[in-house]
């Protein structure tokens, strides 16, 4: 009732005049004004993290950058604007330097090479980043010498020696804990990759004096750290004991990099020099817009952005990230992807094999929050296949075929025949379940927002897809192509109103999936005749609740090819 109700009075008052007016009792306004809250998204600002050069985009990196391209798409269709996405590339450090010098050209060349390779890949899956930096930038140079300042004019940064383990893989200094000896040597215990023991006069960094700080930023932000299980695995580390941190390399060793301010004899650490792309991004160090941001990040690199990253901030005198947001890894066929094993999976491949739809709802349908996923091709192809092509393709078809849609236009919907509530109405044709449908196509925008907020488009995925499935049940149920056989005035009036329903649960559904499958779901909408300018979530009300329905007798897009061809593995 109270979504109903809503809907009827904004459209005559508008919401704020509704909450104001006394329309709605009490408890219903607490719950109407949660409903708006959640779809109030404030001025945001998500980041994938900034990609190492050294290598080729991978999957890996494909999935940060398409949890945080759904996230961006979502608060833009709620309104916000002014969101902000970044992603980029990590152009400095040892391992670009030995690459670098593998293809025998000049590091800036590689870094160039590489980072376009990652646009490429990025604009072919449809990431809609608003701006992509790179370390190499003069915007970023400048943001990092003046954060180096303002760490040492504050006195975290003093000048020692650092006696220790070095991943060079991996850019990270490591306690001795932290090493395993193998037959192939001394190993990082976290990622597996090779280390060496090295002696360097460096600048150290006071990360022993924020151990009780970093507690304390968890306890009191449940998305510090999300989800939560990330979130007991960095207490643990603090809990073990932190150690002052190495900030800088010699320069005679690493000559890639930012210069330390006023040394030239040290070149400031890799990771302190990447994890200030953020703020490069922000404005720093002028006027920062929309501090502070979501970081979408691997696990692999959780230690880096939920522990050294927040203690720099807090060192500046800067609030830490609104939220990590930490995800797993990929599998292919169950095993660890690896260039030695051969089974890394190229995007580039995918997207011609898969399209870029196809590609991005394949690896978006799976939760990498809470454990690994695997890649496989069969079950990737099955699901495809079942989904796109059939339950959404052969829906669209059904309710778009010139011999139940002669005029190819949205029908009316007859409330006599299918009266707003179950009232034993003689006329009434409408079941029990169409009402269900009904109910659960009604909640659905509130349900996948939460998702969406939740970094779970694969529960979106799922939520939309048991919509889609239920709809495709009404019209099995109400046979349309048997009562355009029998044309009475009732039955053509009961064809356009199960017409309508179809086509409005498949509107909705493609309003909603326009995060994850931005092109089907364009081609979709324009199908059904919808405007580019009714595509928001203000849009997400059902029609039949809507006073003065503009889309009644639209008339219908142009015929599309086929919305989704199937895929042959």
């Amino acid at each position: 009732m109270l979504l109903q109700t809503m809907h009827f009075w904004s459209n005559l008052l508008g919401v704020s005049t509704v909450l104001k007016s006394g329309a709605l009792k009490k408890v219903d306004k607490i719950v109407a004004v949660g409903i708006l809250t959640r779809f109030k998204h404030q001025s945001s600002f998500i980041t994938t993290p900034i990609f190492y050069v050294n290598a080729s985009p991978h999957i890996g990196h494909l999935y940060s950058a398409l949890l945080a391209d759904v996230t961006h798409r979502w608060q833009v269709i709620c309104g916000d604007t002014g969101a902000i996405f970044s992603t980029g590339t990590d152009e400095h450090g040892q391992k670009v330097q030995q690459s670098a010098d593998s293809h025998n050209c000049q590091p800036k060349i590689f870094c160039d090479k590489v980072s376009s390779d990652f646009k490429r890949i990025f604009d072919l899956c449809e990431i809609s980043y608003t701006d992509f930096v790179r370390t190499t930038d003069h915007r970023h140079q400048k943001a990092v010498e003046h954060f180096w300042n303002k760490l040492y004019s504050a006195g975290y940064l003093y000048e020692g020696k650092y006696e220790g383990w070095y991943s060079t893989s991996d850019e990270s200094f490591l306690t001795p804990s932290q090493v395993i000896d193998t037959p192939d040597g001394k190993l990082s215990v976290e990622s597996g990759h090779p280390v060496h023991w090295t002696t360097e006069h460096n600048y150290m960094f006071r990360l022993s004096q924020f151990e009780s700080k970093l507690l304390e930023w968890i306890e009191n932000n449940k998305r510090a750290i999300y989800p939560s299980m990330f979130a007991d695995i960095v207490r643990e580390w603090i809990k073990a004991g932190l150690q002052d941190l190495s900030v800088s390399r010699q320069r005679n060793r690493l000559q890639w990099g930012i210069q330390v301010p006023n040394d030239p004899s040290q070149t400031i650490y890799v990771w302190l020099d990447a994890l200030v792309n953020y703020l490069t991004v922000s404005g720093y160090p002028d006027k920062l817009v929309s501090w502070p941001a979501t970081h979408i990040i691997g696990k692999d690199i959780l230690k880096f952005h939920a522990i050294y990253w927040p203690a720099f901030l807090m060192a500046a005198g800067m609030e830490p990230p609104a939220s990590i947001v930490c995800h797993s890894h990929w599998t292919r066929d169950g095993s660890k992807m690896s260039k030695s094993i051969g089974n890394v999976v190229d995007p580039n491949e995918c997207v011609k094999k898969l399209t870029c739809d196809g590609f991005r709802f394949c690896l978006l349908r799976e939760d990498l929050l809470h454990s690994d996923g695997d890649y496989k091709e069969e079950k990737i192809a099955a699901i495809l296949n079942a989904e796109l092509a059939d339950t959404f393709g052969n829906l669209l078809s059904r309710v778009t075929a010139r011999s139940l849609n002669p005029d190819q236009t949205f029908p009316e919907f007859h409330t006599d025949l299918f009266p707003i509530h179950p009232d034993g109405s003689c006329r009434s044709r409408a079941t029990k379940e169409d009402y269900e449908l009904l109910e659960k196509l009604e909640h659905l925008p509130e349900l996948v927002d939460k998702y969406y907020q939740d970094f779970k488009p694969y529960k979106s995925i799922e939520a939309i897809m048991s919509c889609l499935r239920l709809t495709n049940a009404f019209i099995q149920q109400h046979e349309p192509w048997t009562l355009v056989k029998n044309p009475t005035d009732e039955n053509r009036a009961w064809l356009d109103t199960v017409i309508h329903v179809a086509m409005d649960s498949l509107r909705i559904c493609s309003l909603l999936l326009q995060p994850i499958i931005p092109i089907f779901c364009d081609r979709l909408l324009t199908r059904l005749g919808v405007l580019q300018t009714e595509r928001t979530n203000k849009h997400l009300k059902m029609l039949r609740t809507q006073l003065g329905n503009q889309h009644s007798l639209r008339k219908l897009g142009t015929k599309d090819n086929v919305m989704f061809k199937k895929i042959k593995i």
